[in-house]
């Protein structure tokens, strides 16, 4: 009797997008701070006016694209971003903030163009006293030939250092690491912010492939968007399958190398038993090893979504295809 070879495609409507919560669009300022409230950790300083209070008005936000609110000093407010300065949006009278990131533009609706989350600020505050404040050496009419100085951010620990620089103030240091003098005046600035990507995950539901035999899954092909335009990094989506004899499981999810260590990315062109990859292309089958998923009638499989590390932009993922036979 003649076997028969049989591939079954199974198109899932989903839609899937990865809910970043450190990051947001709105125009106004944020309920709460993510400045450190220890009183050691909010506070810059200038010799003119004294501390800076970065923490006290609660609003002060750093992300990946930008840094917005305002701080409180004996001059008054310094605005960091004219969506959310003390006076609401004013970006139509006044286009200035900080933006994270040196080669970036900001906007009048408060977002910036090209931010990296490199953590080197670049930008301007205001203050109605003192006027304008440059973060970077590179907002000034010098372009840094007197030196290379700037506020930037430790994308591990949150910490701020270096200088800013006012033509009224002088200069305001964010770290008393800046010049050794922490022994006398222990202050710096720091934020709950770190520069990572954000993960989430989706199990599916069980696929029942109706074979009673058994079922191969051959492939998985995705179709959506990575939403990496906003800071031109990368984004990323993968999988892992769990297979099984009954539709009760056990489920154990795998990747290529047969574990939960990785995740399947790699299309078929590259390799037929499946590999791993940066991030699985759109609209192309990424390869499942058949010695995995062979001879089982039901399945899962799990998407793991990453945003970029800026925590600016995230995948999305709107139909997954499962390609098996029998």
């Amino acid at each position: 009797m003649k076997k028969w070879n049989v591939s079954f495609w199974i198109l899932i409507g989903i839609t899937i997008v990865l809910a970043i919560l450190n990051f947001s669009y709105v125009l106004r300022a944020s309920a709460a701070t993510n400045i450190n409230s220890d009183v050691l950790q909010h506070f810059a300083w200038s010799d003119i006016e004294g501390w800076w209070d970065l923490y006290g008005a609660n609003n002060i936000n750093v992300n990946g694209m930008r840094m917005n609110g305002y701080a409180s000093s004996s001059a008054g407010e310094i605005s960091f971003d004219c969506a959310t300065s003390p006076s609401g949006n004013i970006c139509g009278i006044s286009n200035y903030g900080v933006c994270n990131g040196l080669a970036t533009t900001h906007n009048t609706d408060g977002t910036c163009t090209n931010s990296d989350a490199s953590g080197s600020l670049y930008g301007y505050a205001w203050n109605d006293i003192i006027g304008w404040v440059a973060l970077n050496c590179r907002n000034t009419a010098s372009n840094c030939g007197s030196g290379d100085w700037g506020v930037s951010v430790n994308n591990l620990t949150g910490d701020f250092s270096g200088y800013a620089w006012s033509d009224l103030e002088g200069w305001i240091s964010f770290n008393c690491a800046n010049n050794s003098s922490c022994a006398s005046s222990n202050f710096k600035v720091n934020t709950s912010f770190r520069t990572t990507s954000t993960i989430a995950m989706l199990d599916s539901a069980v696929v029942d492939t109706l074979s009673s035999g058994g079922s191969t899954l051959n492939s998985i092909t995705w179709t959506g968007t990575t939403n990496a335009n906003s800071t031109g990094q990368q984004t990323f989506v993968d999988f892992q399958i769990a297979v099984s004899a009954s539709s009760g499981g056990p489920w154990n999810f795998m990747g290529p190398s047969g574990t939960n260590l990785d995740y399947y990315a790699a299309s078929c062109e590259s390799g037929y038993a499946g590999g791993t990859a940066q991030t699985a292309p759109q609209n192309t089958p990424i390869c499942i090893n058949p010695t995995q998923v062979k001879d089982m009638r039901y399945l899962k499989y799990r998407v793991r979504l990453r945003s970029d590390l800026g925590q600016t932009d995230t995948p999305r993922v709107d139909n997954v295809i499962l390609n098996w036979s029998k």
